[in-house]
Order: C-alpha cells, then structure tokens, then sequence
C-alpha cells in the first residue's frame, strides 16, 4: 500500500533534522577535540616533550629540619648545620663499579665506604637515594657536580647534620643521634616513610631519643621530572613539612660546664636540683664522650678505647649508677624512727664501736665507738651503732616505707637513658628474690645504707630536696617545648612532722658547720649560704681494709649531699664519686664547690671559704679546665 505524498514529507523532514543534530554533535566534539589537541601540542608542548619517551616522575621525601635543644637561657646545645652530601639512585646506574671507581677520584670514598653503601643500596626501599658520602668539602661537591655528566644516578645535594657545640657538657643527658637500624625498625609496626630513607638519623639516646617524636618533625615531598640518565630536569611541585619542635632543658650549660670539669678526672657523678621546681640545674656523669664522634660515625679504635676504659665513660652515672648510699641514709632511718615513736631526738645510745646481735658484732665506722649519742650527734658524727639501735626498734618496713617517701626506690619520668629505679627491700622482696627469709642483721646494714639498699645520685638529690622542703617534689628536665612551658611535678607535702624535720635539719647543718662534723672542713663561711650536708661512704667490699692498701677499683665509694642556703633553700646537691674512699674528703670538697657555684652563678670568690684554705681553693680554680674543645673536661681523655 503507498504511503500518502503527506506523510512521506514528513518522515523526511524528520530524518534531515536528526541528521543536522547528530551532524552538529559530531561537530562540535571535533571542535572540542581539535582544540584540546591544539593546547596540548602547542601550549604544553615543552611539558610533555620532556615528559615523554626518556623522561619520568620521581617522588621524594624532604627530611623536615630536626628541632634545636636549648638550655635554661638559651644557650644551644643540639643544633643543626649545613652539610655538602653525594647521593645515588640505584636503578638509575647501570655499572655500580665503574660509578664507585670514578667518585673515588674525584672524592675521599674507601672501599670499605663502598662496602657500606652496597648493603645500604640492599637494604633500601625501592625509588629511595641512598648517601654516598656525607660531611664533604665545597671543592668534592663542586667536582661531583662538574662531573654530573658521567654520573648518572649521581646527585650532589646540601643537607643538614647534627652538632653538639659543647661537646663532652651534655653527652650523657642530651645523648645523639645515629642511622636508623633494622632492629629499631623491627620495634615499629608502621613505620614513618622518612625512617625507611638510607642513612636518615633518629636519636639514640638521652633526650634525642626519648624526644624524637617531638623533635623529628614531618617530611615534606617533592615531585620531580628526572630524564633517562637520572638527572634531575625541574621540580614540578613541593609540599614542605613541618619542622621539628624546639626543646629548652632546665639545665644551666655553664653550671654543667663547671661540674663537668670539678669532677675530672674522677670516676664520678653529681646533681644539682632547685629545691622549689624541682628544675634539675646539672646533671653530670664524668668521665664523659664527644657525641659528634658518633653522628660522624665513630672509628673502631675509639669506640674500643671507651669501652676498654675503666671509668666507663658511656656509662650514665647520674640516673644510672647504683650505689649503696652510706651514711647519707641515715636521716631516712631516723625519721622513718622518730615518725613511728619508737624514738625520741633526745634519747641516748652508748656506742662503744659495735653491736653484738645474734652472735655477730656489727662494727661502727669508729672502732673506739662514740660513748653517748642522741640523734643530733648521731648525724654530726655519723655514729652507726646509733642506727643499729633504731633498725631494730623501727624494722625495715617502716625504713623502706620512708626511703620510697623521699624518693628512693622510685624511677622518676625524665627523658633520659636508663633511669634506674634503685632499691629499697623488704622482707616480702628478700623471700621473693633470695628464697630467704629477712633477718635483724638486713635491717641493721639497710639503717646505715648498705646491703641491699641502692640508690642513684638523682634519686639522692630529690631526697635532699624533700627534706630540705618538707615536699615531694619531683625532678623536671624539659622546661619548654617550642616555648610552651613544662608542668612542675610537685606531690604535695610529705606529711612529716615539722618538730621532726627541724632535728633532722639542724643535725645536718651540724655535719658542715659544727667542730666534730665529719664535713666541717667543707663548711661554707659565706653568710647567707651556709650549707646543710651529711657525707657517706659505701663500702664495695666485705672485708674491711684501709683503701690506701687495696687498687682502686676495691676502694669504697665516697658520696655526700647538701641543701643550701640553710635558713632559705634554693638548691639540693648530690656528688658520687666511685672507689674515691672517705665522704668527706672526697665528696664533701667537690659538692661544695658545685654548690658556690651554682649560688653565685660564677667562681665563687675565695672569702665564702675559710682563710685557712683560699691559697688551696685559688690553686684549683686557676687549674679548672672550664673551656671547650676536644680532650678538655668532662670528655675522657683515654679516648
């Protein structure tokens, strides 16, 4: 049947609009296309001309700026410096072999460098510069660079490196920094991109380790266009990270500075505390090291050297070292007596230079004993056998009990390595540990501070804080972060009675200030900074000899604490000195002399000590070493 003429007109008018439409489509995408085609052939040409064929992308990490350290007053002590370093992209060199041999004309690379970087290059991830060579001069740099060329992989690049400006000062407290390991890897479960970049430096330990997350910071990344060879050809986009925080320590560089050298060449330590922040002024450990030895990376024959020597200078002595505390536990069974009223300050004991008990005799330090003692001259004169008499009438929990009150046996919160918690024992520690049970004769060594009780000279200076103040304050390393200002740790009060306290300090004051004290010769004369102390000597050895007679390493422990000024207190100062022998003539002199300093803020002038001995005290402050530099004080000269 044929369609009308009508009808067919109409079809064909709508087939030639669809037509027009879908050819206008067509069209305008063509336009479009072409356009786009227009702007990435001409616009953009130069882009993607170096984008193409030999050309690539490449994502790096930028190592954020590690955050400075700083003392009280803002003297640096960790900082960063500039540094020229060669780096090598692996999978950019085709001959490793002929790379290393031409860098070695060119720069100082021994073979057992290579070594090194041929199990950094196994070790790193894919994509990831491996350094080459660090701490280079401007002339190496330059000569890499003049020879990029023949190098490909090769890159000369400016890079940052951590200093420690004084040296041996903060060696133990500060610590430094070192190359990421496997086995710090093998600690984290995720761990940050930036750690997994050969050669990148974390703290190892001291403050730079525990305050790593707060001084690392976080990396930034750039993205850049690298031809076939490896060369970098532009960056095309940057996103910087955020530098590390800055960290300000309580410390004070130049009290650490005169502590350091007071106690060379000694095998010692010494803590200086505020008695009211608990703010740890000095914290020193002697002998001590040059940190920058191991950032540089530290050779065989002086790391051997440190660790042969006999003063153990790696060793942090002042949080630490544990020593059995000696007379400077006595005030600790005293008030651990006098608080449970089981003794009076007034109250006598004949000490004829021993105790007899359960057919042992205990001996006091003075084989002709002391006659009639009460506490007061007890302390003045550090009689033992007093102190057997109270061990029995107070047990050792009441003893341990107060010990753990005035901060020994206590593991305190400080951002340093190896913080030693020390040891206060009990009868249930002794049968947990020894299988044993506690006998009379445990409680009277602990009232004198030896047998199982240990301490370290930190944990000696807050108990001398305590008693000074009569509160529990704590001590504090960081005083700011990024200026922000660190809590101050204080318990509150202790609870002691004041009458109690009162005995106890006035017999300390005797100690340094009294004729018979056993520090009197180490007294202050000064007004208005006298000072209240008791020596202590902890012996490291049962059969008893006169140190002079036995090596050195078998010589008793000499240690001595102070508080001063006495009617106002600012400072509490601990001072042990391994295997030096008596308190009093090893350790009471050398806390003094830390003590003046850290009250005057400067070489106490010779009129604070008595006119008998300014001809002596002159002598050893014209002989201080208190300057900087490699082999000077505080840095062991066996290394």
């Amino acid at each position: 049947m044929r369609r009308p003429q009508r009808e067919i007109e109409e079809s064909a008018s709508r087939i030639t609009r669809r037509g027009l439409l879908l050819g206008g489509a067509t069209g305008a995408f063509m336009a479009v296309l072409a356009g786009r085609m227009r702007y990435m052939q001409v616009e953009e040409a130069d882009k993607f001309r170096l984008l193409a064929e030999d050309n690539r992308i490449r994502y790096d990490l930028i190592p954020p700026n590690r955050g400075l350290i700083f003392d009280r007053v803002g003297t640096p002590i960790a900082t960063n410096e500039q540094t020229y370093r060669v780096v090598l992209m692996p999978e950019d060199v085709e001959d490793l072999d002929h790379t290393f041999a031409l860098l070695q004309r060119l720069i100082p690379l021994t073979a057992e460098d290579i070594t090194d970087v041929r199990k950094e290059i196994r070790r790193a991830a894919p994509g990831a510069p491996v350094t080459v060579a660090d701490r280079l001069s401007w002339e190496d740099i330059a000569e890499v660079a003049v020879n990029g060329p023949t190098l490909p992989g090769v890159h000369p690049e400016v890079g940052l490196s951590r200093v420690y400006p004084r040296q041996g000062d903060f060696a133990h407290v500060v610590g430094y920094v070192g190359p990421v390991s496997d086995y710090y890897l093998s600690k984290i479960e995720n761990p940050d991109p930036l750690l997994l970049t050969p050669r990148f430096q974390v703290g190892r330990v001291g403050v730079e380790e525990k305050q790593e997350a707060v001084l690392r910071g976080r990396a930034g990344n750039k993205q850049v266009e690298v031809n076939a060879r490896g060369r970098v050809m532009r960056e095309l986009e940057r996103a910087d990270g955020d530098a590390g925080r800055d960290v300000q320590l309580t410390v004070d560089a130049k009290l650490q500075r005169f502590v350091q050298a007071r106690l060379a060449p000694e095998s010692a330590s010494a803590v200086v505390m505020d008695v009211d922040t608990g703010d740890l002024l000095a914290i020193a450990s002697a002998p001590s090291f040059d940190p920058n030895k191991f950032v540089r990376g530290i050779s065989q024959a002086d790391y051997n050297a440190l660790t042969a020597d006999d003063h153990r200078p790696l060793a942090n002595k002042s949080v630490q070292g544990l020593y059995p505390p000696g007379s400077t536990f006595k005030m600790v069974s005293a008030l651990a007596a006098l608080e449970a009223g089981v003794v009076t300050a007034g109250e006598t004991f004949y000490c004829p230079g021993h105790k007899e008990v359960g057919g042992r005799r205990f001996h006091c330090w003075k084989r002709g004993g002391h006659g009639w003692v009460d506490l007061h001259t007890s302390l003045k004169r550090s009689c033992d056998v007093y102190y057997y008499e109270l061990a029995e009438r107070a047990g050792i929990e009441r003893i341990s009990a107060m010990a753990r009150r005035l901060g020994l046996g206590e593991k305190f919160d400080i951002p340093m390595s190896a913080v030693a918690q020390g040891l206060t024992p009990t009868k249930s520690w002794k049968a947990q540990r020894h299988k044993q049970d506690w006998v009379v004769g445990d409680s009277l060594n602990a009232s004198i501070g030896q047998g199982f009780v240990l301490t370290s000279p930190l944990q000696l200076a807050v108990m001398t804080a305590r008693l000074a103040t009569g509160q529990g304050i704590a001590p504090r390393l960081v005083k700011s972060i990024d200026g922000v200002e660190q809590p101050v740790i204080n318990g509150g009060p202790l609870g002691l009675g004041p009458t109690t306290m009162t005995q106890i300090r006035k017999a300390m004051y005797a100690v340094t200030n009294h004729q018979g004290g056993t520090a009197y010769s180490s007294r202050i004369i000064a007004e208005g900074m006298r000072m209240a102390g008791k020596t202590g000597t902890s012996q490291v050895r049962s059969v008893v000899v006169r140190n002079e007679d036995v090596p050195w390493e078998e010589r008793d422990h000499a240690l001595f604490v102070a508080y001063a000024p006495f009617d106002r207190p600012k400072y509490a100062v601990s001072v042990v000195i391994e295997h030096g022998g008596g308190g009093s003539r090893a350790a009471a002199p050398v806390a003094r002399d830390i003590m003046l300093q850290a009250l005057y803020g400067e070489l106490p002038p010779l009129e604070a000590y008595p006119k008998k001995q300014h001809w002596e005290i002159e002598q050893r402050q014209k002989n201080l070493p208190l300057g900087l530099g490699e082999g000077g004080p505080g840095i062991s000269d066996r290394a």
